[in-house]
């Protein structure tokens, strides 16, 4: 996400640096403006940033009368340290927000999160499985996430395959392990298996933009990327 920063006061600059890189360190610094003008001039010669942060006054007037000048079509937080700009009404696009200086870091991620501007990852949030409980007989054995290959069935029955290529029965379904397991690491090839990526030894290119996975521990099953899932899985190697 691409941000331009305008602010008079350098110590303002840096205060909305800080509060916003620190919470989201990717999001791109690609101007600090000192002056409302400065920032007309920036906005007719560049893209439009993804977000704009505003301090309310400058001594050229206020930020609102950019509005005036330049159509801005992104969402703009605006700061003050005076709170009584809080109390004027704000003729500005209705996806903008304002917020006061105080409490910046509460209430920027909050005005962040509302207007949907920072991209969530929901699998940086949710806790994600860390060790699967087997039972064979009478005996438990514990087995870290970090031990597993891959997930797969057959006759009806699920499996976990280790590292060392030991195979365990599980007792869940493949969907509930796809919902368990954390997506950056583990993807759903298709209905027979869920895999780590450190599994993956080769993958070929097959019919229709499909890929055969060759696994590592080996299988002679199916490792056929299914049709549905094969434009999630080239995304998924990717990163």
């Amino acid at each position: 996400m691409r941000i331009l920063l305008v602010a008079e006061n350098e110590s303002a600059l840096k205060k909305n640096h800080k509060v916003l890189f620190n919470e989201h360190p990717e999001a791109e610094l690609i101007g600090s403006i000192p002056s409302i003008q400065s920032s007309v001039n920036w906005l007719m010669k560049h893209p439009m940033p993804d977000l704009i942060i505003m301090d309310m006054a400058c001594t050229d007037g206020l930020s609102l009368s950019a509005f005036h000048k330049i159509k801005i079509t992104c969402p703009v937080i605006f700061t003050a340290e005076q709170h009584h700009y809080m109390l004027q009404p704000f003729l500005v696009p209705k996806n903008n927000v304002s917020i006061s200086s105080a409490s910046a870091g509460t209430i920027l991620n909050k005005a962040l999160s509302e207007q949907n501007i920072i991209p969530t990852n929901p699998a940086a949030d949710k806790r994600f499985k860390s060790r699967f409980v087997i039972r064979l007989g009478d005996t438990i054995k514990s087995i870290p996430v970090s031990d597993i290959a891959y997930f797969y069935t057959e006759n009806k029955s699920n499996f976990i395959c280790t590292n060392i290529g030991k195979r365990l029965p599980v007792d869940h379904t493949m969907d509930e392990i796809e919902q368990m397991m954390d997506p950056r690491q583990f993807f759903r090839l298709n209905r027979q298996f869920i895999i780590g990526f450190h599994a993956i030894e080769e993958m070929k290119a097959h019919t229709r933009s499909r890929v055969i996975v060759k696994l590592s521990p080996s299988t002679k099953l199916d490792t056929r990327v299914s049709v549905d899932r094969a434009h999630e899985f080239k995304k998924w190697i990717a990163e």
